[in-house]
Parts: C-alpha cells; sequence; structure tokens
C-alpha cells in the first residue's frame, strides 16, 4: 500500500531558488509585470516554469516510471521504518516531490532501514537524521 499522494498545484511547503538573469530579459520582466500581465515577477516565472513543466510532461512521466520512482508527498514514519527492519527490508526510496521523514525517527532506525535515498525535490527530516544518510542520499 503507497501513502504517496498527489501534490496540490500550489503546495503550502515550497523551496526558494535563485536565477540570475541578464538585464535585458530583467526589463522584459517588469515590462509585463507592469502592464498587468503577470502580479509580480514570481508570478511570471512560476507560470514560465510550469509551463515548461505541461509542455514536457510526457517525458517526465516517462522518466518516473522508467527509475520506479514515486511521485508527490512521500511521508516516512517510525512505524514504517519499524516495520522494514521487523520484515530484515532494505529501503531504497526514489522521490519527485517532497519527502518528510518524521521527527521521531531517530539516526540508528534510518540507518538500519534506509539503504539508498535520491528525491528530486525537497527532504524534509530530523537534522541527525540527514546528516546520518548523507552518503547514501544520491
Amino acid at each position: 500500500m503507497s501513502n504517496v499522494r498527489v501534490l496540490r498545484e500550489r503546495p503550502v511547503d515550497s523551496e526558494k531558488i535563485t536565477i540570475n538573469l541578464g538585464p535585458v530579459d530583467l526589463g522584459r520582466v517588469d515590462l509585463l509585470v507592469q502592464e498587468g500581465f503577470y502580479a509580480n515577477r514570481t508570478d511570471l516565472i512560476r507560470t514560465a516554469i510550469r509551463n515548461q513543466l505541461v509542455g514536457h510532461g510526457d517525458a517526465v512521466a516517462r522518466s518516473i516510471e522508467k527509475h520506479s520512482m514515486e511521485l508527490g508527498l512521500r511521508d516516512l514514519g517510525r512505524a514504517e521504518l519499524e516495520a522494514a527492519r521487523a520484515r530484515g527490508e532494505a529501503l531504497h526510496l526514489k522521490i519527485v516531490g517532497l519527502l518528510r521523514i518524521a521527527p521521531d525517527v531517530d539516526a540508528d532506525l534510518a540507518l538500519a532501514t534506509i539503504a539508498s535515498l535520491r528525491v528530486l525535490g525537497a527532504l524534509q527530516a530530523p537534522a541527525e537524521v540527514k546528516a546520518a544518510l548523507g552518503d547514501r542520499i544520491h
């Protein structure tokens, strides 16, 4: 049974990115904002990124399937990891989206159960868990 959920269009949690634009492109962005096409620079950038993601949607879907990745939000809690440890199972997690490792998961449990971790998006986990899994995060 999977606990992967498709994220809402505008998730509450977001990651900040920084981009560099030349002055001409930045001026064009500001002009479109001034003319009311977009509320602000961020609105234009988000819209442009979403349009590109929609345009490449089939390629993204094929890649997710090819690499056996999970898409969306994945919550990983203590109970799931303890069950995996009881089964002698090592988890190889591949997530496109957000992986949240619960605050009650300690470094020892994470090390005993998570063999490898690849997150394309964002990882939220206790600092000690992130540090312990450092060499297993790809």
